[in-house]
């Protein structure tokens, strides 16, 4: 069953854009799924897109999907606090809904693209409460760099369309004119600094070998070499398009459900 909704946000002080799928059958605790969308995307894209009401079928669980805008999951320094929505405030929203399991064992966050960095925001940011992270095709990884140019030259990279301009405009709502480096925004800072001591979330990355992204998630796969967190990386022909994030999904929720 596939249900849309919307309620007032405390924190993001506006009106949040909610869709859920949830099992026809069975009384819960359920386990649940966070699936987020991309840059381009919003509440409805997995629903809209991917064949996630076949794919959910099979898994007793319940799939929420909320809306972050163009936020990449964050809490913008001008704008709204995304990240803590996410966090805090919609999992409780989802708990008074639904029978939902909190044991960390049962909650899993997946995202495509922007969605992806998102997943992994939100796993390694929140210690204990993820048991799985599933980030599909990847972006925003490596961000250091990037933020030096917008910084020296932003001029360079504004040429180079008008989707770089809204970029910008993204980038500069998070990080400020002064587009400082944020350690709590880059994953690699959070998976060295993730807690001894609290259980670590299974990753599972995957990306298409066409995809301009290839070369960041290749990076990620040799960085995560050296962690302790049970990580695995896959590939296969695929751009960065709905052919493969629908893919990816389905081999995503099979890991998942593997435990």
């Amino acid at each position: 069953m596939i249900l849309k909704g919307e309620f007032s946000s405390e924190l993001l002080k506006t009106t949040a854009n909610l869709q859920f799928m949830i099992p026809d059958e069975g009384e819960g605790p359920y386990k649940v799924i966070y699936l987020l969308h991309g840059l381009h995307g919003n509440h409805s894209s997995w629903i809209h897109n991917s064949m996630l009401p076949y794919y959910g079928k099979k898994y007793n669980a319940i799939f929420v999907m909320p809306d972050a805008a163009r936020s990449f999951y964050t809490d913008l320094r001008y704008g709204r606090n995304y990240l803590s929505y996410l966090s805090d405030e919609l999992p409780q929203i989802c708990r008074n809904i639904f029978n939902i399991s909190t044991r960390m064992e049962d909650t899993a966050v997946m995202g495509y693209s922007m969605g992806g960095y998102g997943a992994l925001r939100l796993a390694l940011s929140n210690p204990g409460v993820y048991g799985f992270c599933g980030a599909i095709s990847t972006a925003c990884l490596y961000f250091k760099p990037f933020l030096k140019i917008l910084k020296n030259d932003p001029d360079s990279y504004l040429k180079t369309g008008r989707e770089a301009e809204e970029t910008y405009k993204d980038l500069l709502s998070i990080y400020g004119y002064d587009f400082e480096y944020t350690p709590a925004y880059d994953i690699l800072h959070l998976i060295k600094t993730y807690p001894d001591n609290i259980p670590k979330p299974r990753i599972y990355a995957n990306c298409g070998t066409e995809d301009g992204l290839l070369k960041e998630n290749h990076n990620f796969r040799e960085d995560m070499k050296d962690s302790s967190f049970d990580f695995t990386y896959e590939e296969w022909q695929g751009g960065h398009d709905w052919d493969f994030f629908n893919d990816g999904l389905k081999k995503t929720l099979e890991i998942w459900d593997k435990g």
